[in-house]
């Protein structure tokens, strides 16, 4: 189905894009199966957000809204910085053939239409106890804690997928496992060595996890070990594992005061949501929108 907003087609990937938005916000509040219960009403309201959108944009030209050029700067220096390096970032533009100023262009209008929503919900009122409280009352189930684990972990990749490249890999990190059962430390040996960012960034440190977010071999090896334990060396598709698990919690109902931060922020977004909402509904009023 083809929507045409104003005599203008609404690119398929910019529902696609309010799709994953969408799932990225619901996917901290809710339960999986709970999630995946909702998708078809999330993919209509994405469309309902992209045509929003796009009034939003149009509207924000037609404001001629200025955005700083160092704000758009400071997106890219972090998407770099998250990537790795420039090389990465360079290479992955050119697979999507997109160059660095056709993203700066279009960083600069999402980040327009971020200073016109600013404009539209600054005076929405902060969610009061009262309404927390009730929210939470109505639907704790919403913040049922999962099972989670603590762990770091020590990468090693194969230089290649030949037999002799594995072996090596496997090797090196046998060596490496031998050193932290005599005593070494891991974080030390995991920043020294590791093939995974988190080496370099945190000592291999992967923070808190649940059931389900690691690859399954990672996952099980993981879930089955007791805190303080040294895994075996684990095999995944990203390479060769050593894990060492520093926390486990069992999960369960959470209190009030750990549900707090999470119930305001999805009360804010609602509030901020009902106004932003309010006025796209004007716009669309003066809108032509066309569904073929």
């Amino acid at each position: 189905m083809a929507v045409k907003v104003n005599g203008q087609v609404l690119p398929e990937d910019a529902i696609e894009f309010e799709f994953r938005r969408l799932m990225q916000f619901y996917s901290q509040y809710m339960q999986p199966e709970d999630l995946k219960k909702e998708i078809p009403a999330l993919r209509e309201k994405a469309i309902e957000q992209a045509i929003g959108a796009k009034l939003l944009i149009d509207e924000a030209n037609l404001l001629d809204i200025k955005v700083p050029a160092e704000r758009v700067d400071q997106k890219i220096n972090d998407m770099i910085e998250q990537i790795g390096s420039r090389e990465v970032f360079e290479s992955r533009l050119k697979e999507q053939n997109i160059s660095e100023d056709t993203l700066w262009k279009d960083i600069e209008r999402g980040l327009k239409v971020d200073l016109l929503v600013e404009q539209i919900t600054e005076d929405a009122p902060e969610p009061t106890p009262a309404e927390m409280k009730a929210y939470y009352e109505s639907n704790k189930e919403q913040f049922n804690l999962p099972e989670r684990s603590a762990a770091q972990h020590i990468l090693i990749k194969p230089a290649s997928d030949s037999d002799d490249d594995r072996v090596a890999a496997e090797k090196k990190l046998e060596k490496i496992r031998s050193e932290v059962e005599n005593g070494a430390s891991f974080a030390k040996l995991a920043a020294e060595h590791s093939d995974c960012p988190s080496g370099k960034q945190a000592e291999g440190s992967l923070g808190w996890f649940a059931r389900g977010m690691m690859v399954p071999e990672f996952d099980n090896a993981v879930f089955s070990m007791q805190v303080g334990e040294l895994s075996e060396i684990i095999e995944t598709q990203f390479g060769f594992h050593i894990i060492y698990k520093t926390g486990a919690d069992e999960g369960g109902e959470a209190s009030y005061t750990e549900a707090e931060p999470k119930i305001r922020d999805i009360l804010r977004h609602a509030k901020r949501g009902e106004l932003l909402a309010a006025h796209v509904e004007e716009l669309r009023l003066k809108a032509v929108i066309e569904n073929s």
